[in-house]
């Protein structure tokens, strides 16, 4: 692992300074970031330069007084654990967390060290927090979407693919409590008299065979739930939603740039600059626990006309008045 590279270019540690530091008139924060996706995600990199470069905006310099340690977890819930103990016997003064997988698995190793998590579906729901407005303890931040987008994805599948019949929801299960989404895609799917599919998978053969079922016949449809095992085996689900001619929205803009259909989701580079202002909120002396819970202020569609054109798909006007970026 390259523990050098850091968003553009900001230096990371196996492990923290021994002393140095105290040496220096200011004091330095070590501040830990567990990164649920890929090092060699560009989407991810331009994620954390943009949470690098508002701390730095707002006063706070790699090794002038914060010292920057960055690991990932490739989606693999297995390492995220590791990963978390690793961090806690360092003992930095904050820890910045990316998924619900990896919030968890830092939780359960302090109730101390401030934990400001990114990206969780529903921290209520998975005891993360017991409250949005004041969760108290030592753990706040920002969640990664709202129950009611499960509907408006499928409402999106349903208006670029209108012969739609039957959609799956993909998820690891794992990774992602997708039943925040569930209950509202089924809402829509009997409005639009869709059949709705329930689809859990963990590997990319589980992967490859859901989307292979959805192809056998005319009309079905993917909607992938937002997800760190999903982002992580994005290359996969694209390719073969592309070979088995099945129409899919993902709730992520990397998707659709990377040649997926539809993207529909929050923008993750602004939740990451808010990100950074409650990481020098709490390093200025806020107690996480009285920093209420944030949810996304921006969200983003992308949609892809080539890929809509290899499906045979007429993208309707009504989708591209409202996309912010259209791949031609």
């Amino acid at each position: 692992m390259n523990r050098r590279e850091f968003g553009a270019g900001l230096a990371t540690a196996a492990a923290w300074p021994p002393v140095g530091w105290a040496q220096q008139a200011e004091r330095v924060w070590r501040i830990g970031v567990l990164a649920a996706g890929e090092e060699n995600d560009p989407a991810q990199k331009r994620r954390l330069s943009t949470f690098t470069q508002t701390l730095t905006d707002l006063g706070w310099t790699e090794g002038r007084n914060v010292q920057m340690d960055l690991r990932w977890a490739g989606g693999d819930i297995n390492r995220m654990r590791a990963l978390a103990q690793e961090y806690v016997s360092l003992q930095p003064d904050i820890l910045v967390t990316d998924s619900t997988p990896s919030t968890i698995a830092v939780q359960r190793e302090t109730r101390t060290i401030p934990i400001l998590f990114v990206n969780v579906s529903d921290p209520v729901a998975s005891s993360i927090v017991a409250r949005l407005d004041r969760p108290s303890g030592n753990i706040t931040g920002f969640a990664n979407s709202e129950a009611t987008l499960g509907g408006k994805w499928l409402e999106l599948l349903s208006e670029i693919a209108p012969g739609l019949k039957r959609a799956a929801i993909m998820f690891n299960p794992d990774t992602a409590p997708a039943s925040t989404h569930i209950p509202s895609l089924e809402t829509a799917a009997r409005s639009l008299k869709v059949e709705p599919i329930i689809r859990p998978v963990h590997s990319e053969v589980e992967i490859e065979k859901a989307i292979i079922a959805l192809g056998r016949e005319p009309g079905g449809g993917l909607v992938v739930s937002p997800d760190a095992f999903m982002v992580a085996h994005r290359t996969s689900i694209i390719l073969a939603a592309a070979r088995n001619n099945v129409p899919a929205v993902y709730s992520q803009s990397p998707f659709a740039r990377d040649g997926g259909l539809l993207s529909y989701g929050v923008d993750q580079v602004d939740t990451w600059r808010r990100t950074a202002t409650y990481v020098d909120r709490i390093l200025r002396g806020a107690k996480p626990g009285d920093l209420p819970v944030q949810f996304p202020a921006k969200y983003e569609m992308v949609v892809n006309l080539k890929t809509a054109k290899a499906l045979g798909l007429m993208v309707p006007q009504s989708i591209l008045v409202r996309a912010d970026e259209v791949i031609e």
